[in-house]
């Protein structure tokens, strides 16, 4: 076997791979990592003959689930396509009606990358024999490999995939080697903040849970306008390009980033300050033992208490006081209940 085949038969072991070895697992023990080189390794044993293709851009339809939000973003890497060729093939597979035509399954940065492009015009491919199914979990693998989604990213991609009805989010947590509490969190913040606000927003790596769920909190809380959150973070996109062109240089911090920073600073401003609720009256009432008065019950903001006169009846209810309590409890519960 030529070391070009060789190369070409081992490229997708190597994107399974990307990120370093891992720990060697304990014998018979399953790996989130396994998981996912196992969808690629079942995308690369389905590659017709391992032959990298050069295909026409025109004949792939990209009809996959957005896994990125912003997919256009491809001039650095066009750039460096057009100045040092495509080194890593993308993987598409035949589409089932048409001749001639492919799906792709993963590579949609460098297919975009070669379409903007006036100096190249083929792009590299590997064509595999995938069904749906498997088409998913490998283009869900690669992305997971390359570890460059940014949490909203993966949060809405979780979001997609079990209301498109993948998966339920145990499974869609399996598919991208994460905890279903993780999976739940992630898409219960999506919801929160609302699919068409984060799409505006952008990616804004950075920007971990934390920020993204407090803003979604107060968003939803408050019952906040998305549409007016949505404008802003689309005005912003557009003063941070005005500037790229006017000043010729990169800005320096992601737009993503800085629309989510202005939408973030007006919700904060909108919502209003939670008043401290009122403490309480102070009151208290006599209690009476055998007729007489024997200790007083006092009401205040931080709760009730009791206080009896010295005595042997005092001494025994400090000695009970547990069983009293739990005694109370119970009576009261069988009250709710009736």
């Amino acid at each position: 076997m030529t070391s070009g085949k060789k190369k070409r038969m081992s490229m997708l072991d190597n994107l399974a791979a990307a990120g370093g070895p891992a720990p060697a697992p304990q014998a018979g023990a399953v790996t989130p990592m396994m998981t996912s080189n196992r969808a690629l390794r079942s995308a690369r044993d389905a590659v017709d003959s391992h032959h990298v293709w050069e295909l026409d851009p025109a004949s792939i339809v990209d009809d996959r689930m957005a896994d990125r939000l912003d997919p256009a973003d491809v001039h650095d890497l066009r750039a460096a396509i057009e100045a040092n060729g495509q080194t890593v093939p993308i993987l598409v597979r035949r589409h089932p009606s048409e001749t001639d035509r492919y799906l792709l399954v993963y590579g949609r940065r460098r297919l975009e990358a070669i379409r903007q492009s006036d100096k190249v015009a083929k792009v590299r491919a590997l064509v595999a024999n995938l069904d749906d199914d498997s088409a998913l979990r490998a283009q869900i693998s690669e992305n997971m490999a390359r570890r460059d989604l940014s949490f909203i990213e993966k949060a809405i991609f979780a979001q997609e995939l079990v209301s498109s009805g993948f998966g339920n989010q145990s499974q869609v947590a399996e598919i991208l080697t994460v905890t279903k509490s993780s999976v739940s969190m992630a898409i219960a913040i999506a919801d929160m903040v609302g699919t068409d606000l984060i799409r505006a927003i952008g990616a804004a790596h950075g920007i971990g849970r934390p920020r993204w769920e407090a803003m979604g909190r107060a968003i939803a809380d408050n019952d906040l306008d998305r549409g007016s959150l949505i404008r802003l973070a689309e005005e912003t996109h557009g003063k941070a390009d005005v500037a790229m062109v006017i000043d010729a240089a990169p800005a320096t911090d992601d737009p993503s980033v800085q629309a989510f920073e202005a939408v973030s600073k007006v919700v904060t401003r909108l919502v209003k300050p939670a008043k401290a609720p009122s403490p309480s009256a102070a009151s208290s009432q006599p209690l009476r033992i055998g007729g007489k008065r024997g200790g007083t019950l006092k009401r205040t903001a931080k709760g009730i208490s009791i206080e009896l006169q010295n005595s042997k009846f005092a001494d025994w209810v400090e000695s009970e006081a547990d069983d009293l309590i739990e005694e109370l409890h119970e009576r009261w519960k069988q009250r709710s209940e009736d």
